[in-house]
């Protein structure tokens, strides 16, 4: 089972023409992902990521429930 996540991009790095980079923040944590295959990101717009790589753009609010949802998830198994 593959699972996306989606996350918030902070900022894109586009010093690379071949591989655009953005750093984008999952919860706590943030990571860098490419973004090379979607051409209509910013700073401030969600994305599902899976494996390093966004996939598509996310609406704010279907991140934020399935992000929310996750959390709830890890709580009911680990401990708040």
């Amino acid at each position: 089972m593959c699972l996306a996540v989606p996350g918030k991009i902070i900022s894109i790095d586009e010093s690379n023409p071949e591989m655009r980079m953005a750093r984008v923040k999952f919860g706590e944590a943030e990571r860098d992902i490419s973004v090379q295959w979607l051409e209509d990101v910013e700073a401030g717009d969600y994305i599902l990521a899976h494996v390093g790589t966004a996939l598509c753009k996310v609406d704010e609010k279907e991140a934020e429930l399935t992000l929310r949802a996750l959390r709830e998830m890890w709580e009911a198994e680990n401990g708040p």
